[in-house]
């Protein structure tokens, strides 16, 4: 497995590792980490060891540079920056400490391989390749968000866990850095995972030297001037929107989406295995317009493509309307065939057409916290997050330490007010992590916000459950049980299994709840 800070074992170029004060199997730094076994030395000059924090009993990862003083004040910065952002797909940072003689960071052990690792077996297939590089641009998002960028985007950074969690580690920001780099590095692990090839070469995003933390990466197929061939050149079975979304990534010509833009595209293309034939609609195809907002174009052909079959419809539409115009001329002097209350008409009419699907917008008064089995009430903080459009802002709960609410609940949920009755098609919950487990209820009435009222609701509510439940579901849980004719008010969003966010611990974030009604 790799657990180190590049990703990358040492090259023939790497500055040397530490001799003086070298670390050895047994110390313990700082009176609480443990060496247990030196894994490797990074591209970058760094010993990288598994440890074990002595008082929280935990593995951990411990990346040492000699010496520390001012030259390890980046890899330190870079640490305590870090450990200020909570993501699940992002390796958590406990510490960062300067000795003088040596500096060091400790973050979370990652059981697992990174995606260089995982790769050389051979290129993955598209929609794990899609997974990954959602997880990667969800974490990169979280990042963003605060205004910081992470720097150090490549295959040796991504890590899959043992059980199938991919995280990004060790954020190492430089002048050089900027989110625009991140973005086109999450193309560069698209391209990387479809193809097993880095497409940056011997020139990387990160204002590294040549070679430096990625030269052992096999460069990208090239033609005779040196440009990019794209992943369905070099393998088949590359859906084209894939193939197009990552070239387009990589095109410094044009603008790349923001984070969490390409999170969401990333987040909508991610479809399980048995289901993908369910999706037929390619991307979003990021273009050089100068719009603030782009415009979605064709994924097989771009916006030519589109122009032109715009064209042909209007010239359709006119010829159309033409000979409708003709027709009423000389056969319907009277006009009667356009007139829909004529009883000629009437036996005839098409029925009319139905009301358009659309999504409610739900105001924060229209959704609280269902928690009947807690005392303290004291998750409830946020849940206005859920409807305020804004993938980047969460409700979440409390952590616990199994799935099942740590036995202390049977469960909580979310309930909806439509306030009134309509016609519903589908309830959507974007959660942050795959593994939850959901149903949806619905009932005729509210009831009083408190631990009595909360259990009354549910046990009237949970005698009628739309759809099926979704067990250790995706990301994305969508119901579209209900029933056409008949309207709805009072929906409940009821969870009784938690995914598991870090080894061992279980949480519940839901970042957008969205209600399409007819």
């Amino acid at each position: 497995m790799t657990q180190v800070g590049e990703g990358q074992e040492a090259e023939e170029s790497a500055p040397s590792v530490m001799t003086f004060g070298a670390p050895t199997v047994g110390e313990i730094l700082a009176e609480r980490y443990e060496l247990v076994e030196h894994i490797n030395d990074d591209s970058a000059g760094r010993q990288v060891w598994r440890g074990v924090d002595v008082i929280l009993r935990r593995p951990v990862a411990v990346v040492l540079r000699h010496p520390g003083g001012d030259s390890a004040t980046e890899m330190l910065q870079a640490a305590v920056a870090a450990s200020r952002v909570i993501h699940p797909n992002l390796a958590g940072v406990y510490d960062a400490i300067d000795e003088a003689e040596r500096a060091y960071v400790v973050r979370e052990w990652v059981d697992g391989r990174s995606l260089r690792e995982l790769t050389a077996e051979g290129p993955l297939d598209p929609a794990r390749a899609t997974s990954i590089g959602h997880s990667v641009a969800s974490a990169l998002a979280a990042v963003h968000a605060t205004g910081m960028v992470h720097g150090n985007v490549h295959p040796g950074t991504v890590m899959i866990s043992d059980d199938g969690r991919v995280v990004l580690a060790d954020a190492r920001t430089d002048g050089a850095d900027s989110q625009e780099s991140d973005l086109r590095a999450v193309g560069g692990v698209l391209y990387y995972a479809l193809t097993g090839h880095w497409p940056h070469g011997e020139a990387p995003l990160h204002g590294a030297t040549a070679g430096h933390g990625r030269a052992v990466i096999p460069d990208a197929v090239r033609d005779a001037n040196g440009g990019l061939a794209a992943p369905r050149q070099i393998r088949a079975g590359v859906p084209a929107y894939l193939d197009d979304l990552t070239m387009d990534l990589l095109d410094r010509q044009i603008p790349p989406p923001s984070s969490d833009v390409l999170t969401a595209e990333l987040g909508r293309l991610e479809v399980p295995a048995d289901e993908q034939y369910l999706e037929q609609a390619g991307p979003l195809r990021f273009t050089a317009d100068n719009e603030d907002e782009r415009t979605p174009l064709s994924p097989a052909g771009g916006r030519k493509v589109v122009l032109g079959i715009a064209g042909l419809l209007v010239v359709a539409l006119v010829g159309l309307l033409i000979g409708v115009t003709t027709l009423r001329g000389d056969d319907d002097p009277g006009g009667q065939a356009a007139n829909p209350t004529s009883p000629a008409a009437s036996d005839d009419a098409p029925a009319p057409a139905p009301a358009a699907v659309r999504a409610l917008k739900l105001g924060p008064d229209q959704v609280r916290v269902i928690d009947p089995d807690s005392k303290a009430r004291d998750e409830f903080d946020g849940i206005e997050k859920v409807v305020d459009g804004d993938q980047d802002e969460a409700w979440q709960t409390d952590g616990y330490y199994n799935a099942k609410f740590s036995n202390l609940k049977g469960g909580m949920g979310i309930l909806i007010d439509l306030k009134q009755p309509q016609t519903v098609k589908s309830v959507e919950a974007l959660l942050s992590n795959r593994g939850a487990t959901g149903q949806i209820y619905v009932g005729t009435a509210d009831h009083p916000s408190t631990s009595a009222g909360d259990k009354a609701l549910v046990e009237a509510f949970k005698s009628k459950q739309i759809g099926p439940t979704l067990e250790n579901h995706g990301a994305k849980m969508v119901f579209d049980g209900f029933e056409a004719d008949q309207k709805y008010q009072y929906l409940l969003f009821w969870v009784t299994d938690l995914p598991e966010i870090d080894a061992g611990k279980y949480k519940l974030i839901v970042q957008e709840i969205t209600v399409q009604v007819q």
